[in-house]
């Protein structure tokens, strides 16, 4: 009997200390999202900055590829990494703006981001893309050719 006074006076415990919630309301407590697309000064731009460091990556230019990346580019950059950028783009096509707009980060930031793909290449959804993360200063946070 002890027993069975003991296991409701637990419950009825449990019962007495719980709460139900009559309204909910839920607050977007996120930073409002950036515009999908990049405005067309800020694309001719980026597009600038990317065409100089192609230019500076084809002739082997290690001075004037760092000077347009950004400084936390140039931690992680080294030169097996710019040997292996120089081998997946290739310089003798030419490359055309695909889509544009800004891409989440690990850090909680959203960058500005360009996706080329190469002119040649008539698919809807192109087979070879180069998307390039820059910073809102124009610096290049990152390129990562991708091939499917």
């Amino acid at each position: 009997m002890k027993k069975i006074v003991l296991v409701l006076a637990v419950f009825c415990i449990q019962l007495g200390f719980s709460q139900k919630v009559k309204s909910l309301k839920i607050e977007n407590t996120e930073r409002q999202e950036k515009l999908i697309e990049l405005s067309g000064n800020q694309l001719t731009s980026y597009n600038n900055n990317f065409l100089k460091f192609l230019a500076a990556l084809k002739s082997s230019d290690r001075k004037g590829s760092n000077e347009l990346l950004s400084a936390k580019a140039k931690e992680i950059v080294t030169d097996k990494v710019y040997k292996k950028l120089s081998e997946d783009i290739h310089f003798d096509r030419t490359l055309k703006i695909f889509k544009s707009g800004y891409k989440p980060m690990i850090d909680g930031n959203s960058y500005p981001m360009i996706q080329y793909k190469y002119a040649d290449d008539k698919s809807s959804v192109p087979n070879e893309l180069v998307t390039v993360v820059f910073e809102e200063s124009g610096k290049i946070l990152g390129v990562k050719p991708f091939k499917k």
